[in-house]
């Protein structure tokens, strides 16, 4: 069965935004969170344009291989400019999940109203049995909450922002993980988390 994967870029202070982000405003004053994409001389085999550093390569096309759906908050969805009317993974299909309408969605992005667990059932669906993948805070803490994450994937930067989103919201209870993997690499360290039940 297909797994669902929490991943994010995070400062080490645990926020996935700087301050004031928004629609034509990104991520404010975090993009900093991203420059590990660009910093590198090995191309992605997933993302064109990306060029990561060899350890980041292997790390980031790993997983986005795996992923055949995304999930994203509103938020999320809003502050990158709607995905410019596709997604945020080249070959994925996006599933927004908002208690409010979404305007100018298009056929490779689906609103869901009803909750988490329909969105990731109807991401799962479409993704043919590969993996889920969520983005944004609100959607990592509703997931979690409901039990359906089976990884949280931290590529966190050495950076201390001081403002912005957090990742994690509060959650009713600890959820446990287990390290699979910490693979340092130039201006990022990536931290992979199995939840256990």
């Amino acid at each position: 069965m297909s797994k669902v994967i929490s991943a994010h870029a995070v400062s080490v202070d645990g926020y996935i935004t700087g301050r004031d982000p928004g629609a034509g405003r990104g991520l404010g004053d975090g993009s900093i969170l991203f420059d590990w994409y660009f910093r590198g001389d090995t191309p992605s085999q997933v993302f064109d344009g990306f060029r990561l550093s060899e350890p980041s390569a292997r790390v980031f096309d790993a997983l986005a291989g795996r992923v055949g759906a995304i999930v994203a908050g509103r938020n999320t969805y809003e502050d990158s400019d709607r995905f410019g009317g596709g997604s945020p993974h080249p070959a994925a299909r996006l599933f927004v999940l908002s208690h409010r309408a979404a305007p100018e969605m298009t056929e490779r992005q689906t609103l869901i109203t009803t909750g988490i667990e329909d969105a990731v059932a109807a991401a799962r669906e479409a993704a043919e049995g590969r993996d889920v993948g969520l983005m944004g805070g609100g959607v990592a803490t509703e997931a979690l909450k409901a039990g359906l994450v089976d990884e949280v994937v931290l590529h966190q930067v050495p950076i201390l922002l001081g403002g912005g989103r957090p990742f994690f919201q509060e959650l009713p209870e600890h959820v446990r993980l287990r390290l699979v993997e910490a693979v340092p690499a130039p201006g990022v360290t990536h931290l992979h988390y199995q939840v256990e039940r």
